[in-house]
């Protein structure tokens, strides 16, 4: 790929080549599946679902969608499996991955996708009902306050924005690899894991209220409105 061709992320600093197109990465979704790993450099290896990123919606999947409302911007899409799923349904939407293997998949898959970062110029700014973080992806950039900032830039005043969070007490900011596990490395980039106390703290600072908590087979999920939303009310767990 030329430099040209490269999507800069602006979270990480203008410049630097979008961790995403580490060819790890690129191999596992083009195959459909892993091992595929995220890897702190202390040695710690968070495994990511290529497999499940690879497939129709889940259940799980499903409880986010249902919960959708207005058109849907799908954040870090990854192979479009949510994004295929709403146009499927006849619902407005975009993914938006840094990743063009992502955005293959994803249009190949049947839905509308593009290859930008969140930070970036994006359509319809402000006038999204809806946005998704889903599968991790509160960690872009490392600074999940400064993310969800830029998203409530992007979604209309009484927008939702549906996270899904870890499902652990935590709260870091670490720099990451994406490793096959068989000695293949990406470029390091920064990350962020949060569950669902520090999503809220988070998202207070950010200007956002938590208005449900929901688990569906294992995975945590919180929706946000803007805090100055009428009817906005403490989180309610599901």
């Amino acid at each position: 790929m030329s430099a040209t061709e490269s999507v800069r992320e602006r979270a990480t600093g203008r410049g630097k080549a979008a961790p995403w197109h580490a060819d790890p990465y690129t191999r596992a979704l083009r195959a459909g599946r892993g091992p595929l790993f995220l890897r702190r450099a202390d040695g710690w290896m968070l495994p990511l679902e290529v497999e499940r990123w690879c497939a129709d919606a889940d259940a799980a999947d499903r409880t986010v969608l249902r919960r959708c409302r207005g058109p849907i911007l799908d954040i870090g899409c990854g192979p479009g499996r949510l994004v295929a799923a709403l146009a499927l349904l006849g619902r407005p939407c975009l993914g938006i991955d840094v990743s063009r293997a992502a955005v293959a998949r994803t249009v190949g898959a049947g839905g509308p996708a593009l290859c930008r970062s969140v930070f970036d110029p994006l359509p319809g700014e402000g006038r999204w009902g809806t946005a998704l973080l889903i599968d991790g992806n509160i960690g872009i950039g490392g600074d999940p306050k400064a993310l969800l900032a830029r998203v409530g830039r992007l979604v209309t005043p009484d927008g939702l924005l549906l996270v899904e969070v870890a499902p652990a007490d935590v709260d870091e900011r670490v720099q990451v690899r994406v490793d096959d596990g068989r000695g293949a490395m990406g470029t390091a980039f920064p990350w962020a894991r949060v569950g669902a106390p520090a999503l809220v703290r988070h998202a207070r600072a950010a200007g956002w209220a938590a208005v449900e908590r929901w688990t569906a087979l294992g995975r945590d999920f919180l929706a946000l409105q803007p805090s100055t939303t009428p009817g906005s009310r403490p989180a309610v767990e599901r």
